[in-house]
């Protein structure tokens, strides 16, 4: 039966592993090619993952039992105008501007019994939590009579119609003109925020409230940037910062009214220009190219709608006392050439789409599509509500990389997937959901239900290290039920790879290995046992593969899985501009205590900065005048380690030592009114950069910062500032790092000439 655990007898199994042990080589496959080297680092890196991110969009009941599936959300396009008394929507752009009601069987008890009511009941049924789109556009679809926006027989012949509806056409004359003379009443009637509080109100008279486990979230509508184009029978213009704020204060403040408890995720954007970018902007300038200089934008001081948005969230909060945004949600769909396609490609798109999972995460990834530049998505949305509301939560309840009926679509999504648990994101739900006999659906059972009985990846992300993610990429978690570290390797390539998997924080044992490939698309086919010595393991992965090995907790140390106590807070000795001394009180069982880790607070997790036999640390290597948070884990010699320490955080010194030398090279794309800058930063000094500020003065009035990567960017007059992240802070000894940002100008588009990094002036390059 197709998604089901296949075990294949000994005779069968493929030679596909090869290990190392206690000196002894075994014989590896002649075709194999040696791979990148993996690490695993259980006593670092250590964070939550949050359960939402495996969510889908849509998933039938079977599917969502059989992966247990978390979040399940009532999404999309058709969902903005739902109308929960009659059950029906609109299909907007997506189909013919018709307005389709619900099968129902007895639409006289409406609106009990609707569509939406029996989403909650399935996700009660399944133990899924539910996301509920409210309409916030202002208009919901009539009544249950079906009809449509474009009638061929009001407003003449159009470009498409319907095949099965001939009457209803897509709203553009046959020249392609857009009709812009329809009546929103032919199939809509106007709500305002009394609508979602009636909503909210309904739902919880079938299902409880939020603390109640009724539905938890509601989404702020969908993709309201994009409204002037799948709405446009009923919304002409594209939608405004101070009108999507007004109305994200209205419906959000009704439902948390109506339901203390819910969760709201906005603004619910669909792309990374959402981000930049107000619907209004982008309506204005996809019409007259005004991208480097949007007026809607430059009416708000030029600040990109993501912050603004995000900053009158936190005003409200501070004038109120409520929150009304939980989550910041944003939407991503590759934008490369072939990669969000139902069909897989040739190979090169293939290639493609396996590549384009960097634009999640990598700094260094430079998108290969109109947006041409690093995406860095979880990161720069973490970063996003770090700054401008924090305690903000990041959310893609939509995202999807195609291909899911082919292989080279499950191995995009387990690598997706791990990311997603990686990078700290907080939910994400994939549109739509794969049937469950696809290979996409594979790749969730790789994480939810690998052994079908169950079986899971970890809770808890460890490091996990690849000498090259492009080949293959690792992913490592702790399970809480039993400790037993998981991990998911993914072969990216056509060839076998033998590699190397070096384990720190582990004890020697016996893992299982499951494996899904183009061995037996119907299944995850469980595999020989692998041997794991004290220090790791060899094993060869078979190409385009996705492989899980369990490493069962405390095998070969007598079934010891009881973890120490945590130490005490650790003390700050010695401060420096670079260095922090600490020390600590033991565990309390300190005698079963083989060392200590310190580390440090970043992001959602931690950086292990070394270890310690015992209760005292130096960290180093530290920025100036920066304050740090410190915790210490104690593990034993089973390999168990201890909860954190409470934290310490204490700022270092400021520096007593000049900056080392600098070079800066500035080079610009321009066209009228806007241009990219691409900078790039060399340390040519012979001691290391700990956080560097880059700093210029443009030449001319008229030149104006707009949007920037791989740095915090301000300008204030003529002055321009880049700040360094956390990952591209350090620069050794000649070693670079690249940023950029796009501006606009006026009169005139000269480079800047005076840089200073840290204070101390560069040379050109």
């Amino acid at each position: 039966m197709r998604g089901k655990l296949v075990r294949p007898t000994t005779a069968l199994l493929p030679v596909a592993l090869a290990v190392t042990l206690g000196g002894l080589a075994l014989p590896q496959p002649a075709h194999a090619a040696a791979g990148p080297a993996l690490a695993v680092d259980t006593t670092a890196g250590r964070h939550a993952i949050s359960p939402y991110v495996y969510g889908m969009n849509f998933a039938d009941e079977a599917l969502a039992r059989d992966i247990r599936l978390p979040i399940h959300r009532y999404g999309g396009n058709h969902t903005t105008r739902y109308n929960f008394r009659h059950d029906i929507t609109n299909r907007a752009a997506d189909w013919y501007f018709e307005n389709l009601p619900n099968d129902n069987a007895d639409p006289a008890s409406l609106p009990k019994g609707s569509e939406t009511d029996k989403f909650v009941a399935q996700d009660k049924a399944t133990g899924a939590e539910t996301i509920m789109t409210v309409p916030m556009l202002g208009w919901v679809a009539k009544d249950r009579t079906r009809s449509c926006s474009f009638s061929v027989a009001k407003y003449g012949p159009q470009q498409s119609t319907d095949p099965w509806w001939p009457d209803c056409g897509n709203g553009k004359k046959a020249d392609g003109t857009p009709i812009t003379t329809n009546d929103p009443l032919d199939t809509s009637v106007a709500v305002g925020p009394q609508y979602a509080t009636d909503f909210v109100n309904h739902l919880k008279s079938q299902f409880g409230s939020a603390a109640n486990g009724g539905v938890e979230f509601y989404n702020l509508d969908n993709e309201p940037d994009l409204w002037h184009s799948t709405h446009r029978d009923v919304r002409k213009e594209g939608l405004g910062y101070d009108e999507l704020r007004e109305r994200t204060y209205a419906y959000a403040a009704a439902i948390k009214a109506a339901d203390p408890g819910a969760k709201t995720l906005g603004p619910v954007g669909w792309g990374l220009n959402s981000i930049h970018f107000s619907g209004l902007d982008q309506d204005t300038c996809s019409r007259t190219g005004c991208w480097g200089n949007p007026p809607d934008r430059a009416a708000h001081g030029g600040k990109e709608l993501g912050p603004w948005y995000l900053e009158q969230m936190r005003a409200y909060e501070q004038e109120h006392g409520t929150r009304i945004l939980d989550y910041f949600d944003i939407h991503i769909y590759p934008q490369q050439t072939g990669v969000h396609h139902k069909e897989a490609g040739d190979a090169a798109t293939q290639e493609r789409r396996l590549r384009s999972t960097r634009q999640l995460w990598d700094p260094t990834y430079v998108d290969e599509s109109w947006i041409n530049k690093p995406v860095r998505m979880i990161p720069r949305m973490r970063e996003l509500v770090d700054q401008h509301y924090p305690g903000t939560k990041i959310a893609m309840t939509e995202y999807s990389w195609g291909a899911y009926g082919h292989l080279n679509g499950a191995l995009t999504q387990a690598d997706i997937l791990g990311i997603f648990g990686r990078e700290g994101l907080d939910m994400a739900n994939l549109w739509t959901a794969p049937e469950a006999d696809e290979p996409v659906a594979h790749a969730f059972r790789i994480y939810r239900n690998y052994d079908g009985s169950g079986g899971a990846f970890g809770e808890t992300s460890v490091k996990a290290t690849s000498a090259d993610q492009g080949k293959l990429a690792i992913y490592a978690a702790e399970r809480s039920a039993d400790k037993a570290l998981t991990m998911v390797v993914v072969n990216k390539t056509s060839d076998e790879l033998t590699s190397p998997v070096a384990l720190t924080g582990v004890s020697a044992g016996t893992a299982q290995v499951y494996r899904y490939s183009g061995a037996n698309l119907d299944g995850i086919v469980r595999q020989a046992d692998q041997a794991v010595g004290a220090t790791g393991f060899t094993a060869t992965f078979p190409a385009n593969s996705i492989t899980h090995i369990v490493l069962p907790h405390g095998d070969g140390n007598g079934g010891d899985t009881e973890a120490p106590t945590a130490p005490g807070r650790p003390v700050a000795g010695a401060v420096t501009s670079d260095s922090v001394a600490l020390s600590w009180a033991p565990s309390a069982d300190d005698v079963g205590v083989t060392g200590y880790d310190v580390h440090r607070a970043e992001g959602t997790g931690t950086v292990k900065l070394g270890s310690a036999t015992g209760t005292s640390f130096t960290a180093t290597g530290l920025t100036a005048d920066t304050s740090y948070t410190f915790v210490v884990t104690a593990r034993d010699a089973a390999g168990n380690v201890s909860t954190a320490s409470p934290g310490l955080t204490v700022k270092t010194a400021p520096s007593t030592t000049p900056t080392a030398g600098c070079t800066v090279t500035y080079a610009t794309n321009t066209w009228p009114g806007g241009f990219t800058a691409n900078i790039t930063v060399t340390n040519t000094g012979t001691t290391p950069i700990d956080g560097w500020k880059l700093a210029f003065d443009f030449p001319t009035a008229g030149q104006k910062l707009g949007q920037g990567w791989s740095a915090t960017w301000k300008q204030d007059g003529a002055t321009v500032t880049a700040q360094s992240m956390s990952w591209n802070g350090r620069l050794a000894p000649g070693a670079s790092t690249g940023i950029g940002f796009n501006g606009s100008w006026t009169g005139s588009n000269p480079a800047p000439t005076g840089f200073t990094l840290n204070g101390s002036t560069c040379a050109l390059g």
